[in-house]
């Protein structure tokens, strides 16, 4: 089936940037549907091969605004057995990161990837050796291990068409702009380079103007809620989301309530429940035909329909002044889409009330969001008729392999 865009609310959707049919699967797959500010600005220059410059915090989804466009144009035309894109980052922790976001919109694709960082043992390096010598579509890397890695001469960079310089102004405070440099001479001189930074301070705008061609600058700043939106969080197990989501219901005085999911599926399934419950319930997602979308939205506006269960479709460009409780059933992927989603209540000066669902395994997400909004979000406490729940304690991401399949 056709998807229809949703153009009527200004939403975006992945479907029209005419991605490789593989590639939206992987999209599908790791619950995307509509894009960010930043990927609507970033996706575009970079598929007309334009060298960025771009002022942007994690949480804005930068990201795929970057991964999804080199994967678009890699699979249009890769050279195989060699190394085509090289994304530098100042962490192996944010290495770890990407190279699963990665793998998982890649999953779909004949595209390889290898994430190459220190402090881990020789097995990973002698693993990191093979895939280099290879030649991994996508290595994403922090700068010491690479070096490491080039200083052995194994590693041919001479085919390469991407560069990316992630969270630069933070590797230049490291001290790694000796170890970016080293790097640099030995990628052709004839590349795209793609350069984000949460801030511009002069040290940057020089490291741009020395290594970018004519760049597209973007500047993208994560807006944060309004202080009227009350933000609570229900720290919870997987098992116990369908009832909380009744309990909330039932129990928070509301005129209409938006519920967000991250997947259709999940849409689906949560809107079905909640209608074998006795709610009166309507659901968009990408998958509903153009004038279904207009009906339920008409519905939903004009009051007629109090709950409406949907996707991040929804969660920018649309204001209808009558919403007064979300509900986020997923965390989602980050801050940007977080505060959009929120931001859908307490409007035309009205109050609201947002509630997150938090797993055990979202929290470290959770917490991420929390620390680029500034401050913790209450949590709640969970009835106790719903029974036990677990407690908030977010981890660091743990240091583990993140192989392309091709290299396990």
């Amino acid at each position: 089936m056709t998807l229809i865009p949703f153009n009527k609310y200004n939403i975006l959707l992945f479907t029209e940037f005419n991605f490789d049919s593989d590639l939206l699967e992987g999209i599908d797959a790791s619950g995307y549907e509509t894009a960010t500010p930043v990927q609507e600005k970033v996706i575009p220059p970079i598929l007309e091969g334009h060298d960025i410059i771009a002022s942007a915090q994690t949480g804005t989804g930068k990201t795929a605004a970057f991964l999804l466009p080199i994967l678009s144009r890699l699979l249009k035309h890769r050279i195989e057995g060699q190394i085509s894109a090289l994304i530098i980052v100042p962490t192996r922790e944010l290495a770890i990161q990407i190279g699963q976001h990665l793998e998982g919109l890649s999953y779909f694709t004949n595209i390889s990837s290898i994430s190459v960082f220190g402090g881990n043992d020789g097995g990973n390096f002698a693993t990191e050796k093979q895939a280099l010598r290879m030649g991994a579509d996508i290595v994403v890397c922090t700068p010491g291990r690479m070096i490491a890695h080039l200083n052995m001469g194994y590693v041919a960079l001479k085919q390469l068409q991407f560069l990316v310089l992630d969270e630069a102004d933070r590797m230049l405070d490291m001290g790694f702009n000796d170890d970016i440099m080293k790097i640099l001479s030995f990628v052709p001189k004839k590349r795209q380079t793609l350069l984000f930074s949460a801030t511009m301070p002069d040290k940057i705008l020089r490291l741009a103007k020395n290594i970018l061609y004519n760049p597209v600058q973007i500047n993208i700043a994560l807006a944060k809620p309004p202080e009227k939106i009350v933000q609570r969080a229900y720290v919870i197990y997987d098992a116990q989301k369908l009832e909380v989501v009744k309990h909330l219901l039932k129990t928070i005085p509301y005129k209409s309530a938006l519920v967000f999911c991250s997947r259709k599926h999940s849409v689906k399934q949560l809107a079905r429940e909640l209608q074998r419950a006795r709610f009166e319930i309507g659901e968009m997602h990408s998958d509903l035909e153009q004038f279904r979308r207009e009906d339920i939205m008409n519905k939903f506006a004009g009051g007629r329909l109090p709950v409406l269960v949907a996707t991040d479709i929804l969660s920018r460009g649309i204001d209808i002044d009558t919403i007064d409780l979300v509900i986020n059933y997923d965390v989602p992927h980050d801050g940007e889409d977080y505060v959009h989603r929120i931001g859908r209540t307490a409007r035309a000066e009205a109050d609201g009330m947002a509630v997150t669902l938090v797993t055990e395994k979202e929290q470290n997400r959770f917490a991420a969001i929390e620390e680029l909004l500034g401050k913790p979000v209450e949590k709640a406490p969970v009835p106790e008729t719903l029974g036990q729940t677990p407690g908030y304690h977010p981890r660091k991401p743990r240091n583990r392999n993140n192989r392309a399949r091709n290299f396990r």
